[in-house]
């Protein structure tokens, strides 16, 4: 389910009206973060850009799942064993994303974690895996197995070997959480990017909007598409750069967490809303349910908008959005 970085983000570092914009990448939550910052001075500036990286880092001791001491590795680690009490953002966090699991019917699922990684798309692959291992892949994932106590804010997942994992859900959370920080403390205008889930407030300081741009599946050198954010988040979830080819028909790394096969008909999805969060889950949903289910899916969020390129490069998009007016011609 680990999406790639496919959202290039398009500024220039200047000067003007007495204000500055920095930007800093640093390696957070084991991806890139590019974080941005417009504020009155560079000191100003930089300082915010370090209060974001704790936060994050704050996040991501509390939901990683490969570093042990955690909250949800202590859930992993006792599965099938007893529940686990966790802070309230960790248990609301988890609560979402049962929710999004819910109404996708296991599209999207967190205990994804557990899955056998039978599936190599480093070039190494030579044949299909039986169907009886990518059966065998999924026995340990599955919502439905994950037990919410919300008065006790405990997490207990009920099978052994189980285990959950935020992965870029989580990314998207600490994006939100870092936007509506610096909102709090007065810096009106920014960009959290981890790894393509982009939050962006305010404009940059000639008082455009931030563009963003999206990537060319058939072209990845290329941009498909240049969208202007002022406020909101945007997240593309993408195939085209990892899959393997079986008698003719494509199969992405993004797997089905239900069925434990490779998604299908989709090279690329993007979402726009509110929050990096929920596109992010949304994105991903999107690209395991296909075109038709997908378009049904974003219809249930009206605050949400999305564009979808198929395997042979066709665009749809949800009927609250138009991209033709944003295509690189």
């Amino acid at each position: 389910m680990k999406k790639l970085i496919l959202i290039s983000l398009l500024f220039f570092s200047i000067t003007i009206n007495a204000q500055v914009l920095r930007t800093r990448a640093v390696t957070l939550m084991g991806s890139r973060f590019d974080i941005t910052i417009v504020a009155k001075d560079s000191a100003t500036a930089e300082a915010n850009i370090d209060t974001v990286i704790k936060e994050v880092t704050r996040i991501e001791d509390l939901i990683s799942d490969w570093r042990p001491y955690t909250q949800v590795s202590q859930v992993n680690q006792n599965a099938g064993i007893k529940p686990i009490k966790v802070d309230k953002e960790v248990f609301e966090l988890a609560e979402r994303a049962i929710k999004l699991s819910v109404i996708t019917n296991g599209a999207f699922d967190i205990s994804f974690a557990a899955m056998d990684r039978i599936w190599k798309f480093d070039g190494s692959m030579k044949k299909m895996p039986t169907p009886e291992a990518i059966k065998k892949s999924v026995e340990k994932v599955g919502y439905k197995n994950i037990i919410l106590d919300k008065k006790n804010s405990t997490i207990f997942l009920k099978l052994k070997g189980m285990k959950i994992g935020f992965g870029a859900l989580g990314e998207g959370y600490a994006a939100d959480k870092c936007r509506k920080m610096m909102l709090e403390r007065g810096i009106n205008a920014g960009i959290v990017n981890g790894s393509g889930d982009m939050n962006t407030w305010g404009k940059q300081p000639d008082g455009s909007a931030w563009n963003i741009g999206i990537t060319n599946p058939k072209s990845p050198g290329e941009l498909f598409a240049v969208v202007p954010l002022e406020h909101g988040a945007v997240v593309t979830s993408g195939s085209y750069e990892k899959f393997v080819m079986f008698n003719g028909k494509r199969y992405a790394h993004i797997i089905n967490p239900k069925t434990g096969y490779p998604a299908t008909g989709l090279s690329s999805v993007t979402v726009f809303g509110p929050s990096a969060e929920a596109a992010n889950g949304l994105s991903t949903s999107i690209m395991v349910l296909g075109k038709t289910a997908g378009l049904q899916l974003i219809k249930r969020y009206p605050k949400m908008s999305c564009i979808l390129v198929t395997d042979n490069g066709n665009y749809f998009c949800s009927p609250n959005f138009n991209i033709d007016k944003y295509l690189v011609r």
